[in-house]
């Protein structure tokens, strides 16, 4: 195992930003920045022992400054959409940021969240562990918080995130990382021939704004079934299901099966052309599937196209707005309760 460290260019204030290489025995290669917390390529072997880059991206480090897609992003300190931008916390009301729909939040703040500041980081023998502080009141949110994610390459073929918080306030921390995977690389068309499983027999229903209304449909019987293998393409423009022509296809958070705080076999993805497979395992309740459905054209790795379907997230997290709403389990942390929760990604060819 081993770990390089590079310059990956500068941010506009004149700051370097790092770049951490991680390559295991197998040939995989984990690249992580340090602005972002970014994931920024992922080289896994196919079936033929070709190796090439699965998450979708950029080669220059200015084009991730805009980042309208969030790809490879550490995102926080709240992923995806809160209602009205507000919450309560110990009877007090948490104005954050309107940037979504012109009425809620999402991910905390498109230009300011933590996928665009720069974090520290420390490389250890397989791992490279990025960390940041943020004030009492930064983004609207309560709380000095010390966050942490390591990311870890094993010889297992596992790229595991682990994440970390404190904060001496109760507030709302909800973490994840927002990298889209195509295993057939960045020249491929679409990600609609990748089969899914998710172990979720239920998920949370959403709004014309893509905000959770409460309910927990049962997936059975409908195209949000992906309990047995499934081709992500099959139902994904099924257009007398209103769930999928809300978000345009599939934008859900999928709620575990038997959810306990304990790590599990969440999700599996395969692709029969390349023959990679990932197994995703997590401790947290929900997972949000997106099917890459408003992914912005534009330039992407190696010239190639980035584009609506071209890839999709497994978001690990707790359900989107839950603080809203009683029935989710809440993501509240503060002096007595510390963030903590762990993902892997593990893969096979």
């Amino acid at each position: 195992m081993s770990v390089e460290k590079s310059v990956f260019g500068t941010t506009p204030e004149g700051k370097e930003v790092e770049l951490y290489t991680i390559k295991n025995k197998n040939g995989m290669i984990a690249e992580i920045m340090t602005y972002g917390a970014i994931l920024k390529s992922l080289f896994v072997p196919d079936k033929k022992g070709r190796v090439q880059d699965v998450v979708l991206g950029y080669d220059k480090l200015w084009m991730y400054f805009k980042n309208g897609s969030f790809f490879g992003a550490t995102v926080g300190p709240i992923a995806n959409r809160t209602k009205g931008g507000t919450y309560k916390v110990n009877g007090k009301k948490v104005q954050l940021p309107i940037n979504d729909h012109k009425a809620n939040n999402l991910h905390s703040d498109i230009n300011n969240g933590f996928h665009k500041r720069l974090w520290t980081a420390e490389a250890g023998k397989n791992s490279v562990k990025l960390s940041l502080e943020k004030k009492h009141g930064d983004l609207g949110h309560p709380g000095n918080m010390k966050v942490s994610v390591t990311y870890t390459l094993t010889d297992k073929n596992e790229l595991k995130i682990e994440y970390h918080a404190t904060s001496d306030r109760d507030t709302v921390i909800n973490l994840t990382n927002h990298s889209y995977f195509n295993f057939q690389g960045p020249a491929s068309a679409s990600i609609h021939d990748h089969i899914l499983t998710l172990y979720a027999s239920k998920y949370t229903e959403v709004d014309a704004q893509a905000i959770p209304t409460g309910n927990l449909p049962e997936v059975k019987g409908t195209p949000m079934d992906f309990t047995k293998p499934k081709k992500i393409g099959k139902e994904i423009d099924n257009k007398d299901f209103k769930q999928l022509k809300l978000v345009k296809g599939y934008d859900h958070n999928f709620c575990v099966d038997g959810y306990n705080g304990k790590k599990k076999l969440i999700a599996e993805v395969s692709d029969p052309k390349t023959g990679r497979s990932m197994k995703v395992f997590s401790d947290l309740p929900g997972v949000q599937f997106y099917a890459g459905n408003c992914i912005g054209k534009n330039k992407g790795k190696s010239n190639f196209p980035n584009g609506p379907r071209k890839g999709f997230c497994l978001e690990t997290q707790y359900y989107p707005d839950a603080i809203n709403h009683e029935n989710f389990v809440q993501p509240v942390f503060g002096p007595d309760k510390e963030y903590n929760t762990t993902t892997i990604y593990q893969f096979d060819w």
